[in-house]
């Protein structure tokens, strides 16, 4: 028996050192993910700063672009169809119930935000272009993420029935509120317009796959819940295909010669001013109304993010034949700062949820 234990030992050791090389590349890969998770960068943060890198240096051109355009078309129609397939009747019923939260999501996401990004635009516009300036009013005008704040507001032990109804009537709200209060906000002679054509647009490409998502719902329901991760692919892969096509046409156009380093860091600098203010203010705001753990997560989550799903596709109507990098930058990075934020908070929220006594 003496003898024994030091020989299961060496065939321990043989059995590790023979598996070295086929396991030690995928464990130090899941330890490097578990290193930037803990900074807030998960594998879709990078694939998103990796598509803008793949843009800078491989732009499509020519007729790439123009079959790339067709096909963020059809693809956006398809993430919007699926978003209303998801959605559950019942769902929105039980969100619905709690109108302080609901409300409250509401203004943070098209009154205080709008009011911020107004007092953050002449700033910006003292070091940045002026497209990056009308950026700034892009953002304030967004409605709230779908996807990541109903994933966040989940870890968190939020309350995910009033996240999931807050964000997506935000988004439905969106669709019409967003391009009427960016017009109202827009000042003359920044070259920046929205014609009366682009509503109409916007109702075509989003709203209407929605609803016929809904329609078509209880003859999907059950695919889609079997096949999620499926979902998934088409919800990130769409947003990685609108910033690879609106890049692209950024870095044909010259984008990287008008922004310097240090214009992109006041930009990233004014975008953490921007998220904290807002988040600040929303947990301020879900305190003083007396709103509990639950609701004030889901307040968080949903008041201080916007939506790139939404926005990206948005700006491609609303700034049709015109470059829209630039217009788009602000929402990019606020979009990243905002991912990288949250999944922070809502790691901290789970490990203090797990301490909790059972």
């Amino acid at each position: 028996m003496s003898n024994g234990r030091p020989l299961d030992r060496r065939r321990g050791d043989c059995r590790s050192s023979g598996n070295a090389s086929s396991v030690g590349y995928p464990m130090s890969l899941r330890r490097a993910e578990a290193v930037l998770a803990r900074f807030g960068f998960d594998r879709y943060m990078l694939l998103l700063i990796l598509t803008v890198v793949l843009a800078s240096v491989l732009p499509a051109r020519g007729g790439a672009a123009v079959a790339l355009s067709h096909l963020t078309y059809w693809v956006i129609a398809l993430l919007f169809f699926l978003y209303g397939a998801k959605l559950t009747t019942a769902t929105i019923v039980a969100g619905l119930a709690n109108w302080r939260l609901q409300l409250t999501v509401l203004a943070l996401t098209f009154v205080l935000f709008p009011i911020l990004a107004l007092g953050l635009k002449p700033l910006s516009m003292i070091w940045l272009p002026t497209a990056i300036g009308v950026g700034f009013l892009y953002i304030g005008c967004m409605p709230s993420t779908v996807q990541s704040s109903i994933a966040f507001t989940a870890v968190s032990h939020g309350n995910v029935a009033g996240a999931v109804c807050a964000a997506s009537i935000s988004n439905l709200i969106g669709v019409v509120l967003s391009p009427l209060l960016f017009a109202v906000l827009i000042p003359q002679g920044t070259g920046y317009g929205i014609e009366s054509s682009a509503i109409w647009k916007i109702l075509q490409q989003i709203l209407l796959p929605f609803a016929l998502g809904q329609l078509c719902r209880p003859l999907l329901a059950g695919l889609l819940a079997r096949h999620r991760t499926a979902t998934l692919v088409v919800d990130r892969g769409s947003i990685l295909l609108i910033v690879y096509s609106a890049f692209s046409a950024g870095v044909v156009n010259g984008i990287w010669q008008v922004i310097s380093a240090g214009s992109l860091a006041i930009l990233v600098g004014l975008c953490a001013v921007l998220l904290a203010a807002v988040m600040g203010t929303a947990l301020l705001a879900a305190r003083s109304t007396g709103m509990g753990h639950a609701d004030l997560m889901a307040v968080l989550y949903c008041g201080s993010t916007k939506s790139l799903a939404t926005g990206l596709p948005m700006a491609g109507i609303l700034f049709a034949g015109q470059d829209i990098s630039l217009v788009i930058l602000p929402l990019m990075i606020f979009h990243l700062l905002q991912l990288g934020v949250c999944a922070i908070i809502s790691q901290r929220m789970a490990g203090r949820a797990d301490l909790r006594p059972a």
